[in-house]
């Protein structure tokens, strides 16, 4: 027989805690996202359809971003046990320099266009997280303005080598004179891919309003004051090179880059030279042979070759085949903590996350930026506890299996 009392109200009250409720809006938002794809789903609501369409997206059939995030999940982790986890160390050395955390933000253009924040919200959340901050060529922020938002940070500059080729070089000397440490040579973009969302929203830079256009935005007041009432939305570090937007971003896709290109780069630049873009084990070779300091294995983010090589499904035999001469860093459809520590676990020196910090940025700007590494951070740590590692150092490929849904039919 179960005793019954007649409820008292001392002791109800003890198991209920009333939460405080939050009057700012985007905090509330921001303390409610879990995931990075939470984050996704405020940013989906929170920016119109054609710039959100720009970064959520991918090339003709999306099937390299797809298959580049179902890669991560498609993993099984294999923990030891009975260790003593209680601090772990997520501290990383790459390309000459210190990272609080195994991933840094990736170059991202038209950044601005997201949230008006854009590239000064990215550096300065990085910089206050301890880790690297790259800026696009094609960026909507300068060169300097990055360096006055980062000034004691690791800042990285991604180069696109256009076919004027002494304004590429013009940008090399600028990143070099504010200190940027990193230069990544990007090679995956002889011409641009087909991206087809862009194509169907009627894309531009700047938008171009249409009945669509201002019917999506009525909703999203909030992004049209931003942007109306902003400095004009242009690729900042070259705003002084002449050319209207299109001009200048088809210039930045030159089909003629070769290594003779390479090599003039690497004579100009001062720093860590890595080559962003790398999808085979035979470029990673040639690169290694060549003399570059580091490869970012990435299909763009699949923006450009669909159907392109999966990086995380490459990255163990670019390891044992250059893992020893030169630093290998991991981009391409990392959304969770667990996918970095994969990375790790797998032989890469450092990872990349781009659309997991636009995700944050038109989510709540700075705060969202933040809120991505928080979430991320947060992962990591859980997921190396979870494993018994204390560092780094100590993941191993023996703590991660790569399950595979797509087999080859022969081998090449």
């Amino acid at each position: 027989m179960v005793q019954r009392q007649f409820p008292r109200p001392a002791e109800i009250f003890e198991l209920m805690r009333f939460k405080k409720p939050e009057l700012d809006g985007k905090k509330r938002r921001l303390d409610a996202a879990l995931t990075i794809e939470d984050l996704r789903l405020i940013a989906k609501r929170r920016t119109p359809r054609a710039a959100f369409d720009y970064t959520d997206g991918a090339a003709e059939g999306e099937l390299s971003l797809t298959r580049a995030r179902q890669a991560f999940q498609d993993i099984e982790f294999h923990p030891r046990v009975l260790r003593d986890v209680a601090n772990v160390d997520t501290s990383a050395t790459v390309f000459g320099g210190p990272s609080a955390l195994p991933f840094g933000i990736a170059p991202t253009g038209f950044t601005r266009l997201m949230q008006t924040e854009g590239e000064t919200a990215g550096a300065g959340a990085a910089g206050a997280a301890g880790i690297p901050f790259t800026l696009s060529t094609l960026g909507t922020t300068s060169i300097e303005t990055v360096k006055e938002a980062n000034p004691s940070g690791r800042n990285w500059f991604q180069l696109y080598v256009m076919n004027k080729r002494e304004i590429s070089y013009a940008l090399v000397e600028r990143a070099a004179a504010a200190g940027f440490d990193t230069l990544f040579f990007t090679v995956d973009t002889p011409v641009a891919g087909a991206r087809l969302r862009d194509k169907r929203n009627g894309f531009s830079i700047p938008p171009q309003l249409s009945l669509s256009t201002v019917a999506n935005a009525i909703p999203r007041p909030w992004w049209w004051y931003d942007f109306l009432t902003t400095p004009k939305l242009e690729f900042a570090s070259l705003s002084a090179t002449g050319g209207t937007v299109g001009e200048l971003l088809n210039a930045a896709m030159d089909p003629t880059i070769s290594y003779e290109d390479l090599r003039i780069i690497r004579e100009m630049w001062p720093g860590r030279l890595a080559v962003k873009g790398v999808q085979t084990v035979e470029d990673a070779r040639k690169l290694a042979d060549f003399g570059v300091d580091g490869i970012v294995l990435s299909n763009h983010g699949g923006r450009q070759l669909d159907r392109a090589p999966i990086p995380f499904h490459l990255l163990p035999s670019v390891v044992r085949e250059v893992g020893g001469d030169i630093e290998i860093t991991v981009d391409t459809g990392i959304m969770n903590g667990a996918d970095i520590v994969a990375c790790i676990a797998l032989g890469a020196k450092f990872t990349l996350i781009g659309r997991a910090y636009l995700y944050g940025l038109m989510a709540g700007g700075r705060e969202g930026v933040d809120r991505t590494i928080a979430i991320l951070t947060e992962q990591i740590v859980r997921t190396m506890k979870l494993l018994g590692v204390h560092s780094l150092d100590e993941l191993t490929p023996g703590h991660v299996t790569q399950l595979t849904r797509l087999g080859r039919i022969q081998e090449r």
